[in-house]
């Protein structure tokens, strides 16, 4: 008998020490994924019964949370809805969430581990639980331009601060209103998102940092410039040949120049001429000449290939990891398989402008408790060095070049040295052109850099592109 009994105590045992630790993992270990799971109804109600932190912009509000006089108790609301939709993001009634909406749903809710003592703290007092605020780096007046400037076109523009990574302005073309996916009706919301989704437009999508990517054309022309540079192999006056045409190898294919011609008068061209005049068949032969494992390795320092968030997760650009010798000479000028967001466009000439320096971009500035304390300040961090200073200052005045006597002269500013490089890329027979134009200034003392591109185009990235972003960094300098 006191065999059996001591059977079915250790068996109850066991039970007893199994119910516990799986109390525990799902307790402690779990809590966040089961908050972030989208079937848990109570966090969905705990969300809106919360009064929810607001985003801010220069101090004001872009997004924030007013009574409403329903169950949820709180409305959310969206101000200049579709000029910061693509930062923004929504917070719907079990639908979802995306943006900073998204990304930084726990401490906008009050629900992040770092603020448990502070609800606790509201719900014995008897206060109404408030999530914390979060402070965009956005400058409202860069902003404000590049939506102005960009019109009715379909594209995006992003604009950093090289010094310290804060993203200052960030739109994208065609938007959408938040606010009609914030209602708390269910049936309201489902349509307006379908209808969203539907558009062949893609307003959902946000250009600057996802979607299918671009070919990014001749401004990828900087990087395999960086590369034949940095390298030491190569000076701004290393000379290439300049034939009109050039056949492919491996391949009946021929690539020209832009214009058709050859890339200025004689039978050589220096390497600084074909950045300032951006000609392709130069390119292919310096890309040629640097070699894809190089030329890879330098892309890859600038951020192709490598995760980021913003905290919104940015979808990769990308270099392909196998490169034949016709590829390998169509990349060297931006065609064949490279794809890029915007935003790591960007990055490129804020790393040339910052001599030699990626810092991490982020749209976040701080987060602020209900309490006016700092949670998270923003800290600029180093996210890679793909180039010497030496190498960032030789590539500054060529892009200088570009623009005061190049194919970039629509990026002049009177009274003000603009380092830019324009792109026209192709996207296959009978398609129309995606359109860029990438910079900083000062060139001396850059406060800001920026990268514009415009999709279907079917002029050159000078004639679009290139006033969209000098409109920007006015707008920016002249503050």
């Amino acid at each position: 008998m006191n065999r059996e009994l001591k059977r079915v105590s250790g068996a109850i045992l066991i039970m007893f020490v199994a119910l516990l630790c799986s109390t525990t993992t799902i307790a402690v270990f779990q809590v966040d994924n089961l908050r972030a799971d989208s079937r848990n109804v109570r966090t969905l109600y705990d969300s809106y019964s919360a009064e929810r932190g607001p985003i801010l912009v220069a101090g004001n509000p872009i997004a924030e949370s007013k009574p409403s006089d329903d169950q949820y108790k709180f409305q959310r609301v969206y101000t200049d809805p579709e000029m910061y939709a693509p930062i923004t993001g929504y917070f719907t009634l079990n639908q979802g969430t995306v943006g900073i909406e998204g990304a930084l749903n726990d401490y906008l809710s009050g629900t992040a581990n770092d603020q448990f003592l502070a609800k606790v703290n509201a719900i014995l007092t008897g206060q109404t639980p408030k999530g914390a605020a979060v402070e965009l780096t956005i400058d409202p007046v860069a902003q404000k331009a590049a939506w102005d400037a960009l019109g009715s076109n379909s594209g995006a523009v992003v604009a950093i601060d090289p010094r310290t990574g804060a993203i200052l302005a960030m739109v994208s073309k065609p938007s959408y209103d938040p606010n009609r996916l914030a209602s708390h009706k269910s049936t309201d919301v489902i349509s307006a998102y379908n209808q969203l989704l539907n558009s062949s437009a893609n307003p959902l999508i946000n250009r600057t940092i996802s979607g299918d990517l671009y070919h990014p054309g001749s401004v990828f022309k900087l990087v395999v410039a960086s590369a034949a540079l940095d390298s030491g192999k190569f000076t701004p006056e290393s000379r290439f040949p300049n034939p009109a045409r050039l056949q492919l190898p491996l391949s009946d294919s021929y690539i020209t120049n832009a214009g058709g011609g050859t890339c200025g008068p004689g039978k050589t061209v220096t390497l600084a001429d074909a950045l300032r005049l951006s000609c392709n068949i130069p390119f292919a032969e310096i890309g040629s000449a640097v070699g894809e494992d190089e030329l890879r390795a330098y892309a890859k320092a600038y951020g192709f290939s490598s995760s980021l968030d913003i905290p919104m997760p940015v979808t990769a650009s990308t270099i392909p990891e196998s490169l034949d010798a016709p590829q390998l000479m169509l990349s060297s000028f931006g065609q064949a398989n490279v794809r890029v967001t915007p935003l790591q466009i960007a990055m490129v000439s804020a790393a040339i402008a910052n001599r030699g320096v990626v810092m991490k971009p982020t749209l976040v500035k701080s987060i602020i408790a209900p309490d006016l304390t700092v949670i998270q300040p923003f800290q600029p961090t180093v996210l890679s060095a793909p180039i010497t200073p030496e190498s960032s200052a030789t590539l500054t005045q060529m892009m200088v070049n570009n623009v005061n006597n190049g194919a970039a002269s629509n990026g002049r500013i009177n009274g003000v040295d603009v380092a830019g490089k324009t792109g026209t890329a192709q996207n296959g027979e009978g398609r129309l052109l995606t359109l860029w134009f990438t910079g900083f200034a000062p060139a001396n003392d850059p406060r800001i850099a920026v990268a514009v591109v415009v999709e279907n185009g079917t002029s050159f990235g000078n004639a679009v592109a290139a006033p969209i972003a000098r409109k920007v960094i006015e707008a920016v300098l002249n503050k």
